[in-house]
C-alpha cells in the first residue's frame, strides 16, 4: 500500500473528535462500499510499457491515444519552447500572459478544426466551465445527454439557467424538451466520444434538432479529437459537418499528448468568451513551452495518419479477443473500450487479477458509472503493439476462467 496509502488508511480507520471525525466516516463508507479511490505513483514516461513501485506494467489506463505523450520530437519542442519563452507565462492571458507561442497555437487551431477562431484554456473542465457560465444564466436553458462528463454537468449549474437532462442518444428527448421550452436561449451540450461508453454522439442529428429550434450545440470532443477524421480533425471532420451554431471544445493532453484545452467557433462567440468567461480571465496562463510542443503536436497528427489506422487495427484485434467472454463489451468505435463486469467487488477483483499478470487496466466504479455497471476502461493507444493486446486478451481469458 505504500507510506501515504498506510496514513490515510489510519486516518479512516480511527475517526475522533476533530473537526473533521465526520469525513473520516463518510470515507469509511466509502471503504465499506469499495467506492474508495487511490492513487498509483508512475515512475516512468506515460506510454504503453509503465513503472510502478519498481515493477514493469503493460498499460491500458492513459487517453494518450497516439503515442505523443513521450514523443522525441515532443520533447524536443519543449525544450525549444523554453528556452525560448521561459518556463512561466506570469500572468493571464488579459494581463501580460498571452504570448506568441499561444497566439500562434490558437491560429493553428482553428485553422486545423476549420473554424473561424479558437481560445486556449488550461483544462477542458475549465473550459466547460467558462463556456456555459459565460453564455447562459436564469432565463435560459441548457439541455443535456445523461451521460455527459460531469464537467459539462457541473458548468450547467453554475450557469443558474434551466437544466433538462435527457435519456442517454435519446433524440425524440431531446426534440420534446426544445419544443416544450420557452427559454431566451437554449445550449445543447453533450460528449462527442463519450468517456465511459465510449459511443459516439450522433452530431448531424442533435444539429439539425439545434437548427430546427434555434439552439446552440457545444460539443465536448476530449476522446475525438486527433483520432476521429481523416486528418485528425475530430468529431466534426468524421462527420463532415459545420455550421456557426456549433461550439466545439477539445482537449490537448490526450490524443494531442501534452496539456490543454481549446475552444473553437464563431468569432462573436470567442471574443465573448474572453470578455465573460471567468476560468480564463482569472487563470494565469499555460507555460508558453507547451504551446510550442503542441504546435509541433498538429503536425505529426495531421501527418502521420499511420497512428488512426493502427489504433483501428488495435481496436479489432482487441474485440475479436474479447468475443465470447462473459463480460460485456459496449460498442464503442472509439480508443476507449469499455468491458462491463457488473458489481464494484467484482471490478476490482477482476483488474487486481490483470494486474497480478502485469497488465493494468482500470476498474470504473459509481458515480462515475451506473450502480451495478462497474467496468474495466480498457484505453487502447497507437504505441501499443499487437503483442500487448494478446497479452491482456490472454489475460482476461485466464482470469475468467478462475472466477
Amino acid at each position: 500500500m505504500g507510506v501515504e496509502g498506510e496514513n490515510r488508511q489510519a486516518v479512516i480507520d480511527s475517526p475522533n473528535a476533530s473537526p473533521f471525525a465526520e469525513l473520516g466516516r463518510e470515507l469509511e463508507a466509502l471503504r465499506h462500499e469499495n467506492l474508495l479511490r487511490d492513487r498509483r505513483v508512475l515512475e516512468s514516461p506515460q506510454a504503453p510499457r509503465v513503472t510502478i513501485d519498481g515493477r514493469e506494467f503493460v498499460a491500458f489506463c492513459s487517453n494518450d491515444y497516439l503515442g505523443l505523450a513521450s514523443d522525441s520530437r515532443l520533447i524536443a519542442a519543449a525544450r525549444e519552447g523554453a528556452a525560448r519563452y521561459g518556463v512561466g507565462a506570469g500572468a493571464s492571458h488579459l494581463i501580460l500572459g498571452h504570448g506568441a507561442a499561444h497566439h500562434a497555437l490558437e491560429t493553428a487551431l482553428a485553422r486545423f478544426v476549420r473554424l473561424p477562431r479558437a481560445l486556449l484554456f488550461s483544462t477542458g473542465y475549465m473550459a466547460n466551465i467558462g463556456i456555459v457560465t459565460a453564455l447562459v444564466g436564469r432565463g435560459d436553458a441548457v439541455f443535456a445527454d445523461k451521460l455527459n462528463h460531469a464537467s459539462l454537468n457541473d458548468a450547467a449549474l453554475l450557469s443558474r439557467a434551466e437544466f433538462r437532462r435527457y435519456p442517454h442518444g435519446d433524440l425524440v428527448a431531446l426534440e420534446n424538451l426544445l419544443a416544450a421550452s420557452t427559454a431566451r436561449r437554449k445550449l445543447v451540450v453533450s460528449d462527442a466520444v463519450f468517456s465511459m461508453d465510449g459511443d459516439i454522439a450522433s452530431v448531424p442529428e442533435l444539429l439539425r434538432l439545434c437548427e430546427r429550434h434555434d439552439g446552440w450545440l457545444l460539443l465536448d470532443d476530449a476522446h475525438g479529437f486527433g483520432v476521429l477524421g481523416a486528418t485528425g480533425g475530430g468529431v466534426l471532420q468524421h462527420f463532415g459537418v459545420s455550421a456557426e451554431r456549433i461550439i466545439y471544445m477539445a482537449t490537448l493532453g490526450k490524443a494531442a499528448g501534452v496539456f490543454g484545452a481549446f475552444v473553437a467557433g464563431a468569432v462573436e462567440l470567442i471574443e465573448t468568451l474572453v470578455q465573460r468567461a471567468r476560468p480564463y480571465i482569472y487563470t494565469t496562463a499555460t507555460p508558453p513551452l507547451l504551446a510550442h510542443a503542441l504546435l509541433a503536436s498538429l503536425e505529426i497528427i495531421a501527418a502521420e495518419s499511420w497512428r488512426r489506422a493502427r489504433l483501428a487495427t488495435l481496436i479489432d484485434q482487441l474485440k475479436w479477443g474479447v468475443s465470447g467472454l462473459r463480460w460485456q463489451m459496449l460498442p464503442s468505435a472509439a480508443a476507449i473500450q469499455p468491458l462491463v463486469i457488473g458489481t464494484n467487488d467484482e471490478a476490482l477483483r477482476v483488474a487486481a487479477a490483470l494486474a497480478g499478470r502485469g497488465v493494468l487496466v482500470p476498474a470504473i466504479r459509481p458515480p462515475t458509472v451506473p450502480r451495478g455497471c462497474a467496468r474495466l476502461r480498457i484505453s487502447l493507444s497507437a504505441a501499443h503493439s499487437e503483442q500487448d493486446v494478446a497479452l491482456l486478451v490472454a489475460a482476461l481469458r485466464d482470469v475468467e476462467k478462475e472466477s
